[in-house]
């Protein structure tokens, strides 16, 4: 069977006001040649053709190669920073990890890439976990972070952002944030040990706002609902972060277009992808 290719409606792209020069997408589980529990959802079955992008997800590994350079033909690039992540909040240099990758050939352990460099691409891998993209708007930098609660906790996206604009030589308040599509607030069952991790260290106006993003479980006593969007947006608002979009896209109940771990348990993998236009010119903020 005949799979149609890779395009720009299979993807999601941040809807900010930002530097022609920035290039940014998201994947969905659409455009690639996966089978089988890793392939689209069409007419309520998982049938081929999923993007799958994850070698450790039990996929064919030549599925998954295919998948990828589908992906870096519509981006229009050559290759891309894939890390090992390891839900901590590790970041690196994406040029640094191309050039392991390059070296040795294994991918370097983080969970978070920035870079100032043109056509270097910064790339997190999600199914569930929250996706952040973060530039400044004149497109000097950009930075990509894997956020899931534990690296959202330990400060990954707030480390990110300041590591961008310190390539950008910006501000980091003058940052513009993308929230991609992550598993959402009327699904995500956490216990009293996620609320701690984020009540711990914060106090007045933050301290409440955080409370209000974790919601008592209606039928699981000790349990909570929490919005990571929620509590993204306050992380980055911390250091002055007001332009942030996304967030309102949830991997576990759109099962057609999005993979999800917490729904599926074997699953594929999605990719947000960030990088610079070699092509395009810096803009003056």
């Amino acid at each position: 069977m005949s799979l149609p290719q890779l395009s720009f409606a299979d993807v999601v792209q941040p809807a900010w006001n930002v530097s022609p020069r920035v290039r940014a997408l998201v994947t969905t589980r659409n455009g690639g040649v996966s089978e089988p529990p890793f392939g689209r959802w069409q007419d309520g079955a998982d049938q081929p053709g999923g993007l799958n992008l994850g070698m450790k997800t039990g996929d064919d590994p030549a599925s998954v190669a295919t998948n990828r350079a589908r992906l870096l033909n519509l981006a229009g690039v050559g290759e891309a920073a894939w890390l090992e992540q390891i839900h901590g909040a590790g970041i690196v240099r994406a040029e640094d990890v191309l050039a392991q990758a390059r070296a040795i050939g294994t991918p370097t352990r983080a969970d978070a890439s920035v870079t100032d460099r043109p056509g270097t691409v910064c790339v997190v891998m999600v199914a569930d976990c929250m996706p952040v993209l973060l530039c400044d708007e004149a497109g000097r930098a950009v930075g990509a972070a894997h956020a899931g609660w534990r690296g959202l906790a330990a400060g990954i996206v707030e480390q990110t952002a300041q590591r961008v604009a310190g390539l950008a030589g910006v501000e980091a308040a003058s940052l513009h944030a993308y929230l991609g599509p992550a598993i959402g607030p009327d699904v995500f069952e956490v216990g009293a040990d996620v609320r701690d991790a984020f009540m711990n260290g914060v106090d007045g106006a933050q301290r409440e706002a955080t409370a209000n993003a974790f919601v008592t479980h209606p039928q699981n006593p000790g349990k909570y609902l929490a919005d990571l969007a929620a509590l993204a947006r306050l992380r980055l608002q911390r250091l002055g972060v007001t332009r942030i979009v996304g967030g309102d896209l949830c991997t576990v109940t759109q099962r057609e277009r999005f993979y999800s771990y917490r729904r599926d348990r074997e699953t594929g993998r999605m990719a947000a992808l960030i990088w610079l236009d070699d092509q395009a010119q810096t803009i003056a903020e």
